[in-house]
């Protein structure tokens, strides 16, 4: 009971803060409380904004929220890297598909819980951590248990002379390869077996077709003919595209649309890019924007520059740094934003 009160006053305190600044240009709609929640998008891109929908349990606060997941039982994981006031420390966060609570773990990726990766292995279902405080990645189970771990890659030839090492996401091939995007360290995007062996390089630091400046986000798009690996150049304000042998396939860049890509995941014919200037956009098969959700560009200023405000001063319907974003089993899209407080945005389809 306690806990359901908990997620009521805070859902209610947030939706009240909403009603009294909501701006004209968005549309609302009532949840089952009879609050009237933002509408963005249009068309067959339209959904009801409903933020704060996964509230930790008590004693845990949230710190920037990194990464989401969803397991094939409809499981959804939150990585986070824990408020420096929270009384617990898992940085791990485990929510059923209505966003009750259910469990969480990780203190071990406490300050550090960055990119989350789920996927099958060997008739199994196992996640994959990014942790940017220890810099290493690390496999678990769905409850945490650990499988594997790598560490500072010394196989690879560029690392052969201390650099940075701060690995920030990791994308999957149908074989069992990964590869591991070096986003907040040398700007390399390494590729690995599926038993963990080092295979090469896609691409290194740079500003042409095949480099990158904070290849943060990376993920195999398996909507066309060929499965192909897309990467969220985000230092260079551009998606990229290459086969899985690491072949430089496109640039893309639309300045006007797509402003810093952090991640991607998809859903039938379309695909879902977090953007950390303001906005959610939706791209079509050959990755051009039809939609950009909760744009809050015009209002947040530099990124980054809205970080310190409380819940009560974000604009509803809004985004201000969304860092990651999944399609969900029920056709919604769940948004998790890099700020201190943490925030989970539930997309619902109207």
């Amino acid at each position: 009971m306690k806990k359901n009160t908990r997620r009521d006053f805070l859902k209610k305190t947030v939706q009240a803060s909403f009603a009294a600044v909501l701006p004209p240009f968005f549309l609302s709609t009532s949840d089952k409380s009879g609050s009237r929640l933002p509408v963005t998008g249009s068309g067959v891109h339209t959904y009801e904004c409903e933020h704060d929908w996964l509230v930790p349990p008590d004693g845990l606060v949230w710190g920037d929220t990194h990464g989401l997941a969803q397991d094939e039982h409809g499981f959804i994981y939150v990585a986070h890297t824990v408020n420096k006031s929270s009384m617990r420390g898992e940085a791990i966060v485990v929510f059923d598909a209505s966003g009750r609570f259910v469990r969480a773990f990780g203190e071990e990726f406490r300050g550090g819980a960055h990119g989350l990766g789920r996927r099958h292995e060997h008739g199994d279902e196992v996640l994959f951590h990014c942790d940017i405080n220890r810099c290493n990645i690390v496999k678990t189970t769905l409850r945490g248990e650990n499988l594997w771990s790598h560490g500072y890659p010394r196989e690879d030839a560029a690392y052969e002379h201390p650099i940075d090492f701060v690995p920030t996401n990791v994308a999957f091939a149908p074989n069992g390869d990964f590869y591991v995007g070096d986003g907040y360290g040398s700007h390399h995007v390494l590729k690995f077996s599926s038993a963990g062996k080092f295979l090469g390089e896609v691409g290194g630091p740079g500003h042409g077709d095949g480099e990158f400046d904070t290849p943060h986000g990376l993920f195999v798009d398996a909507r066309g003919k060929e499965p192909v690996l897309v990467v969220a150049d985000r230092g260079n304000r551009r998606v990229q595209t290459f086969d899985l042998s690491g072949k430089h396939l496109r640039t893309i860049k639309d300045d006007a649309h797509l402003r810093m890509p952090c991640h991607f995941d998809t859903q039938g014919e379309w695909m879902v890019c977090p953007d950390l200037d303001s906005q959610v956009c939706i791209l079509d098969r050959e990755y051009k924007v039809v939609a950009q959700l909760g744009d809050g560009h015009a209002a947040n200023g530099e990124v980054g520059s809205r970080r310190k405000q409380s819940r009560s001063e974000f604009t509803p319907g809004q985004f201000i740094t969304p860092h990651a974003a999944i399609f969900l089993q029920s056709d919604d899209i769940l948004v998790a934003e890099w700020l201190p407080i943490g925030r989970i945005t539930r997309l619902r389809r109207g």
